[in-house]
Formats: C-alpha cells, sequence, structure tokens
C-alpha cells in the first residue's frame, strides 16, 4: 500500500514554492515535483499539462501599427506643439509653422522607428528557437513540434541542436553546450549531468536526455524576450525634445502668471505719477501743451483717483 501510495504521488506534479529553485534542486526532488522521470510522460498527460502550462513559445504582443504611430502625436508636450502649430498657422508665422510642425514630426518618426527595431529583435531572437524536438512519450522516442513541449517531458539532445526549453541534464556524459545567445559567453560551456541548460543554446559536443522543467515565457530565454519587449529606449533626440518642451511649458506658464499678476495688481498711470514725483516731473516736461489740460475736464466715474491739478 505504501509503494503504491508513493507511486501516485509522484504521479501528479507539486505545486512549485517560490523558495524552490528547479535549477539548482537535486535531480531527484526535480523529478518529484514535476511528477515525472526520465521515461517520460504518457500522451495522455503531455495533453493535459499542454492545456495547463500552455504552448511553449514566446507570446509577441501585437499592437495596431497606425495607433501606435498616432500615440506619439499624444500627451502633453505633444499637445504644447501641436497647438504652436495651429497659433502660428493662425496668425501666419509660416516659417515658425514649418520648424515646429517638421520638429513634431521627426520625434514620432524617430521613436516609432526605434520601437518597430526592438519588435524585429524579438523576431531575431525567435528565430533563434528550435522547431522541432526528440520527446519521449508512452516509452517511445517522438519528433512533435517544440512548441508541445510541457515541463517534465524527457528530451534528447545530440550535436548541433538546439535546446528547445529549459531542462536539467540525466544520466549520461558531459555535453558541451554554447550559450553565447544568452550569457554572452565566448566559449561552449562544458555541463554535467544534472546541470540546467537553457532554452536556445545549442549542443557543440555529445549527446544526453534531458529533463524539461520550464517551458514559453517561464524559460530563461523567455523572461530575456519579454525584457526586450517590455523595455522603453528614449534616444538623446527624444529627451532634448522632452527637455525643450518642459522648458518651454515652464516659460509658458510663468509668463502667463506675470501677465495675469500685471492685469490685477497695476495702478492707473495717474496712481502711479503721483506715487513717483520724479516720473511726474518728467511726465510734465515730456507734455507739449498745458493748454491740454483745463480744471473743468471730466473724468471717468471709474478712475482710481481724483485728477491732480498740474503745479504753476
Amino acid at each position: 500500500m505504501k509503494a503504491k501510495e508513493e507511486n501516485a504521488s509522484v504521479a501528479k506534479p507539486t505545486p512549485a514554492d517560490p523558495k524552490d529553485d528547479l535549477k539548482t534542486l537535486p535531480i531527484a526532488e526535480v523529478e518529484k515535483k514535476l511528477g515525472s522521470s526520465p521515461e517520460g510522460l504518457t500522451d495522455a498527460e503531455a495533453k493535459k499539462r499542454l492545456a495547463q502550462y500552455g504552448p511553449n513559445e514566446i507570446e509577441e504582443k501585437k499592437t495596431n501599427t497606425l495607433l501606435k504611430l498616432l500615440s506619439y502625436f499624444w500627451g502633453p508636450i505633444p499637445w504644447m506643439i501641436e497647438i504652436a502649430v495651429v497659433l502660428s498657422a493662425v496668425v501666419r508665422h509660416w516659417p515658425d509653422f514649418f520648424i515646429i510642425l517638421l520638429l513634431l514630426i521627426a520625434n514620432a518618426a524617430v521613436g516609432f522607428w526605434e520601437e518597430r527595431q526592438a519588435g524585429n529583435a524579438i523576431e531575431a531572437l525567435k528565430a533563434r528557437l528550435a522547431s522541432k524536438a526528440r520527446v519521449k512519450r508512452d516509452g517511445k522516442w517522438i519528433n512533435p513540434p517544440a512548441r508541445e513541449l510541457v515541463p517534465g517531458d524527457a528530451i534528447r539532445l545530440r550535436l548541433g541542436d538546439i535546446v528547445p526549453a529549459d531542462a536539467r541534464l540525466l544520466d549520461g556524459d558531459e555535453v558541451s553546450v554554447d550559450q553565447s545567445a544568452l550569457t554572452g559567453e565566448s566559449l561552449p560551456k562544458t555541463c554535467k549531468p544534472g546541470d540546467p541548460i537553457f532554452s536556445g543554446s545549442i549542443i557543440r559536443r555529445g549527446e544526453i536526455s534531458a529533463l524539461v522543467y520550464a517551458t514559453g515565457g517561464k524559460t530563461y530565454f523567455g523572461k530575456t524576450a519579454e525584457l526586450v519587449q517590455t523595455a522603453i529606449a528614449v534616444s538623446h533626440f527624444q529627451k532634448a525634445v522632452l527637455k525643450i518642451g518642459n522648458y518651454l511649458i515652464m516659460l509658458a506658464l510663468v509668463m502667463v502668471a506675470v501677465i495675469i499678476g500685471m492685469g490685477i495688481y497695476r495702478p492707473c498711470r495717474r496712481c502711479f505719477r503721483s506715487r513717483w514725483p520724479s516720473v511726474r516731473a518728467c511726465s510734465r516736461r515730456s507734455r507739449p501743451s498745458s493748454a491740454s489740460w483745463s480744471p473743468s475736464r471730466s473724468w471717468p466715474a471709474s478712475t482710481c483717483c481724483a485728477p491732480t491739478r498740474p503745479a504753476p
């Protein structure tokens, strides 16, 4: 009875504990957690896990090209530049109009091109993934598409093969693995039974079996591709445009505040002259003739101060 209970517990994968790293655990513990063995999985169990974990491929986030391009014309700084373009057209300052419009279009074009280049990098990464895999199912070696691999599959790796998923090496001879695409190492790495190997690596020497423990976006390769997709690179040109835009926004706000303040707190001309005699005297000297002022001259009721007779 105890033997049956142990076999039943091995047949089902146990939930992964975040503290447990399948790359470093003893291979026996990895087999227990994956509910598998060097004999691999049955076809029925593989289909069940495929529905649970999803296909062994990198999910690419696709967006509408036109909407992506238009997004570079949306935001506080693009709005300010667009308003400047419209105002330049209204007052017919055509040189300013074309210069500002060119700056706006150039900023959007550079940002859109750089994001497309990042998308091309994802395609280049995906091209390095294996298209086929040698898997043991129901005790037989078959060659299904690599996208159908699931955690717990037993795979066979030979000279020149691209590793289809993250796996732990099983019993066998040492192999030489080229991981330059992932780690940047110039020379192949020698891996022994129990060592982890990563999706996208290339077997340069030897032949060995391995047990898959991660597929798709959960692989080392998949996480790298996800970082490339989510990375937002801002060019020097974009930084300069953003800096100029922020400066212009602050300058415009300061000027608006100064104009509003002057309109509210500025005294009338006659009050200003009464407070500053030197200006008042200068004003009298600059007056062409005293005949223009009459004691009987009437002033609007809204005048903030009474008229002052000039000195004789």
